[in-house]
């Protein structure tokens, strides 16, 4: 009897082993034949199975990982990653991101549906949606700011004007050293948020300044390994706690936020009497009611409001902390800005956008610093729409792609001395500025950045007022540390700097 256990008992145990062996086999081989891809795909590094390529790349500088030589220089301008379950194909340099941005910009105008900007964004809003609704969406909010001078001379006494306060609040410091992180954001934010809710925010406004916190984790987060395992593997990360959980509670009460302004513009709206994005987006809502292919409601208002409040915001702030920390670096080339300043403008009036052409050193050192910041070092991801030939490869559609900006922004082919701050990049031999080909700092194509000309303005009238009444050092014995925080957008780590009144 016991020698019938004893058999009984090895066969299950080795029943139960066969069955753990048959599922590996089986998953690994249904892996291997799923992410299999044919000799017209783009070469890319041995992907490892079910987690592919998750962990080849360094996510604290993930910009740099995909222009060194572990990737682009051994696998070319056009190679991919298998990221999970999901395929992605990287564009580097200015040609190939030419042929696929803007020669092939219709086959690469959608978004990709990210398992965690669904879950947040729903395919609605103006930087994530794609085909009618991204069309609607965008036409509708490029022409209503444009009425309320989104990009215009009407705007100038706004920018000004908000600058005026943020020159009260350095000068309260005088002198000693201070972080300008959260005014520089409220700064920059009470700009769009002018526009899009109709009045600004004082800086010491405690919710708003929580508000411009969300903003630089939730951006963090992101771009880190959490989200591309939760795009990778919703069904499991959605259950399990982690920063991927923590972003959507950030967006959410970020949309919260948004909510609340609407409800308040709702309490006395008057379509005779439209003052902001709100209201005009309030009007179309009724206007449209009825209509087949309408996307105006108002959730997607509160994500349109959200992209808008947040790309307004963020790039162009994070572009003027990079200023200052250049600035406090290259005392010289300060001085330089300000000697053309005092020889144009003087000390008597506010800087205009006339001004410019006639302050081309200025417009070249700010060209430098966007370039040397790189904002946003891989843009946004887009996906294709239908089969593409990019650099001699055959994409299929579904693929994501990553136009990686940084490949061409610190191009040796393209720039002079690509890694050193150098505004004689954009200066010919007369002195007179000039915009080589390879900057593109707001992408190409279709989906160039919305707010390009809103960032123009508010840099130059930003910048060019700083340096006219200001200077900027580090504090006694602090040297600058130009290294940064790697999120969708690329801050500089915080610090502390001195602004002296000129």
């Amino acid at each position: 009897m016991d020698s019938i256990v004893s058999v009984f008992g090895s066969f299950v145990n080795w029943d139960v082993k066969s069955l753990l062996l048959f599922t590996a086999v089986f998953i690994l081989t249904a892996d291997y034949f799923k992410n299999r891809r044919s000799g017209s795909f783009p070469p890319g590094p041995h992907a490892l199975p079910i987690v592919g390529n998750l962990f080849t790349i360094d996510y604290k500088r993930t910009h740099e990982s995909m222009t060194q030589v572990e990737l682009a220089e051994r696998y070319g301008d056009v190679y991919s990653l298998q990221m999970g379950q999901v395929w992605v194909v990287v564009l580097n340099r200015l040609k190939v991101l030419k042929e696929g941005l803007v020669t092939q910009g219709d086959s690469l105008a959608d978004r990709p549906d990210l398992p965690l900007l669904l879950d947040i964004a729903h395919g609605q809003g103006l930087i994530f949606s794609s085909g009618n609704t991204w069309k609607q969406q965008r036409r509708f909010a490029l022409s209503t700011l444009k009425y309320f001078g989104f990009g215009k001379k009407s705007l100038e006494p706004i920018i000004l004007d908000e600058f005026t306060h943020c020159a009260k609040d350095f000068n309260s410091y005088k002198g000693k050293p201070f972080n300008p992180h959260l005014t520089i954001n409220n700064v920059v934010s009470n700009i769009i948020c002018s526009l899009i809710f109709g009045h600004r925010f004082e800086y010491g406004d405690e919710k708003f300044k929580k508000l411009m916190k969300w903003f630089d984790k939730g951006l963090q987060i992101q771009a880190s390994i959490w989200a591309q395992l939760y795009n990778s593997f919703p069904w499991l990360m959605r259950r399990l706690p982690g920063p991927h959980q923590t972003v959507q509670h950030i967006w959410d009460d970020v949309k919260d936020f948004i909510r609340v302004e609407i409800k308040e513009h709702k309490q006395n709206w008057d379509p005779s009497d439209q003052r902001d994005y709100i209201d005009c987006y309030l009007n179309e809502i009724q206007m449209g009611k009825g209509q087949a292919d309408n996307t105006f409601d108002e959730e997607h208002l509160v994500i349109c409001a959200w992209d808008l409040f947040l790309a307004g915001s963020e790039t162009t702030s994070t572009t003027l902390r990079w200023a200052f920390l250049y600035m406090a670096k290259y005392p010289e080339i300060q001085a330089k800005v300000q000697t053309e300043i005092d020889k144009v403008i003087g000390q008597s009036r506010q800087p205009s956008m006339d001004d410019r052409t006639n302050l081309p050193y200025i417009d070249a050192v700010l060209h430098e610093i966007q370039r040397m910041g790189n904002i946003a070092p891989l843009s946004l991801p887009h996906v294709t729409n239908k089969e593409v030939q990019l650099g001699g490869y055959t994409i299929p559609k579904g693929v994501i792609i990553i136009p990686n900006l940084t490949s061409v922004l610190f191009d040796k082919n393209e720039w002079e001395t690509p890694n050193t701050f150098n505004p004689g990049h954009f200066l010919n031999e007369e002195g007179k500025f000039v915009k080589p080909a390879a900057f593109i700092p707001f992408s190409a194509g279709k989906r160039v950045c919305l707010g390009e000309n809103l960032a123009k303005m508010e840099l130059f009238l930003f910048f060019t007022s700083f340096m006219q009444h200001f200077t900027f050092s580090m504090p006694a014995g602090v040297k600058p540390v130009m290294d940064f925080e790697f999120g969708v957008t690329l801050g500089p780590l915080d610090y502390e700097i001195c602004v002296t009144s000129r």
